[in-house]
């Protein structure tokens, strides 16, 4: 009797025990019961069932991620470029994401791969090499994340957190062609820039020529006049002296015609004994 009541005992703790379950932090929990599902969405702590007969499922609900190789689509233009990109992915129905990958994450990635890639070939084909070179991504992606999101809680019951394109790598033949293309806009940037400043420089250099002959001419008009002013003051003064003293005005013209003449000291001059530049050689006090 005893023995029966201890046997009694052990299964009733089994049966206790088997009939608890503990949804952690970052789990997502389903109920089946002969396969059907008949709870989901516990919240995480402590949780019971009917022993025995229904079974827990625990999934990672965390943030997910999705790596993949990198894929080549075609741009509007139908220019080939290898996208490198990365999916960040999480459980948002557990019901429907047991249903469509029977709690499998590697069949949840393989069904979420081709979505992604499926939307980013529709958004790369409707842009040209240009939009994207220029910084288009951050609208891919957004567009993208949207798109495989709608998609992915329909038919896998997870949520697309985030998309992110990595790099955009051209093909070699296409790597040249854009280089080729951006030289060419460079060198006619920058010839632009040259013939601007070209006329920039003719027009200045014209000005300052102009302005030159302004100041030049301007400064022989003023020279022309104060050389004129020093001019008649000067026949003025001689004229005063001439008219107070004519003999000794004639001397001292005199003295200057001979210093002008002998101021080298190799002057020569064949004159006349009585010719009139040697007047006061001749005769200190001759007058006329």
């Amino acid at each position: 009797m005893k023995f029966f009541a201890g046997i009694l005992v052990v299964l009733a703790v089994l049966l206790g025990y088997n009939s608890m379950f503990v949804v952690h932090e970052g789990q997502a929990a389903l109920v089946t019961q002969f396969g059907r599902i008949v709870r989901a969405g516990d919240a995480p702590g402590l949780h019971f069932k009917v022993p025995l007969i229904q079974q827990v499922l625990l999934f990672d609900n965390r943030i997910l991620p999705l790596e993949a190789k990198p894929e080549r689509y075609f741009t509007s233009e139908k220019k080939s470029v290898n996208v490198d990109f990365y999916v960040k992915w999480r459980i948002a129905d557990s019901a429907a994401y047991y249903r469509a990958t029977a709690g499998q994450e590697l069949q949840a990635v393989s069904s979420l791969a081709p979505i992604v890639k499926d939307a980013l070939r529709f958004e790369f084909n409707a842009r040209t090499l240009q939009e994207l070179i220029s910084g288009g991504r951050k609208d891919i992606t957004e567009r993208v994340r949207k798109q495989t999101d709608a998609a992915a809680r329909k038919n896998l019951g997870i949520t697309v957190v985030d998309v992110r394109i990595k790099r955009i790598d051209l093909p070699d033949e296409v790597s040249e062609s854009v280089y080729k293309r951006m030289r060419a806009e460079r060198l006619q940037l920058a010839n632009e820039l040259r013939s601007t400043g070209q006329q920039a420089a003719e027009a200045i250099q014209a000005d300052a020529d102009r302005q030159r002959q302004i100041l030049i001419a301007d400064a022989e008009r003023d020279a022309a006049s104060v050389r004129g002013e020093g001019d008649a003051k000067a026949a003025g003064i001689y004229a005063l002296a001439y008219g107070q003293d004519p003999e000794f005005f004639a001397f001292y013209r005199s003295l200057g015609a001979y210093r002008k003449s002998f101021e080298d000291g190799k002057g020569v001059l064949v004159l006349k004994p009585d010719s009139e530049f040697l007047r006061y050689f001749n005769d200190g006090n001759s007058k006329r």
